[in-house]
């Protein structure tokens, strides 16, 4: 059995608050109201895979697999030896090869290794639960009222995913297994020295930081983001919500883990991705001269975080495109701008 303690910096972080509720209109307003994380202990207790889990991780593996579709599925094999943690080998490669194979063979490997220590850690990473299963959804999933979320399943041996955020808000549900979850506030960043933007380990810069060894002479500042920090040891059945862009190490902590997660935005899904305007801007900005750089955070200042109407008042309302509120029609058209200029 992998280590399930709370050892290291771990032990002396404080507890993510925990709530009660009374059922999907108390979980629908708790999720419309929260600025900050909150555990909900037993919210999906009563799924099958949370009681398949409960007799042992082969009999969860048979009760996924049996809901599977036969079609190869991304797997990522860790190096043996790593703990489980996913990250850089190097700066230009990282310590774990991606793979696609049935699902089978993947659970099948799994067993094998089960209890073998120094056993190359496995994960599969955000598995579109509708797309690649059939009625494994449908018989475990969590009323989230008018919401349209992405459902995604995350299964694996021991892992440690190094800390990072993402867009959407997030429910977390465990169904097999135990995870600890240690979360920082949106505003840490600086002080979880995140690695490049460009070559990530899954698309989101992650932090340096080693949470089982941290380095404090070369990352000081962590201090100061432990003084922020929040955790959460979490069985099956419990569930997390998770702000949008809040920070966030997770640990698989069973020999076999299953993660079921809800992203959602309440903006429009066509509104564009903010990380891809930054992208842009680190193309287009970021090495200008000084004055340049200037002008353009006054331009950027005044034409997206102002929010003032004056901005635009000056033009007939009918004419002022993109300065108007967005609807879809002028995304899309601004969309198709926008890759026509990329594409020069």
């Amino acid at each position: 059995m992998a280590d399930a303690g709370t050892a290291g910096i771990f032990a002396a972080l404080p507890r993510i608050r925990e709530v009660d509720i009374s059922g999907p209109a108390a979980l629908d307003t708790l999720l419309r109201e929260a600025t900050t994380p909150f555990i909900v202990r037993g919210l999906v207790a009563d799924w099958p895979m949370v009681e398949a889990g409960r007799q042992s991780g082969r009999a969860a593996r048979d009760y996924i697999e049996r809901h599977a579709r036969p079609t190869p599925f991304a797997v990522s094999v860790g190096a043996a030896q790593s703990g489980g943690r996913l990250f850089y080998g190097d700066m230009q490669g990282m310590n774990f090869q991606m793979m696609r194979a049935p699902l089978p063979e993947i659970f099948a490997r799994m067993t094998e290794n089960e209890g073998v220590d120094g056993a190359p850690s496995i994960y599969l990473a955000s598995i579109d639960m509708q797309n690649f299963f059939t009625g494994l959804h449908e018989a475990n999933h969590v009323d989230l009222g008018d919401r349209t979320p992405l459902a995604s399943i995350w299964m694996g041996t021991p892992t440690r995913i190094a800390a990072h955020n993402d867009a959407p808000d997030n429910l977390a549900c465990v169904a097999v297994g135990r995870r600890r979850f240690t979360l920082f506030p949106r505003d840490q960043f600086r002080n979880l020295y995140l690695g490049p933007v460009d070559n990530t380990p899954a698309g989101r810069a992650v932090s340096m930081v080693d949470f089982h060894d941290p380095d404090f002479a070369a990352y000081p500042g962590f201090r100061d983001a432990l003084a922020q920090a929040q955790v959460a040891e979490l069985d099956a059945g419990d569930a997390l919500y998770i702000p949008a862009l809040w920070w966030h190490h997770v640990e698989g902590l069973s020999d076999f883990n299953v993660l079921v997660n809800y992203w959602w935005r309440d903006t429009p899904r066509w509104l564009g991705q903010p990380q891809d305007a930054l992208n842009h801007a680190l193309l287009a900005i970021r090495d200008l001269p000084e004055d340049e750089k200037r002008h353009w955070r006054a331009m950027f200042d005044h034409y997206v975080f102002s929010d003032d109407p004056a901005v635009a008042a000056h033009i007939p309302e009918a004419e002022r495109g993109v300065l108007a509120p967005l609807t879809p029609e002028s995304a899309g058209k601004l969309r198709a701008f926008l890759l026509r200029a990329l594409s020069r």
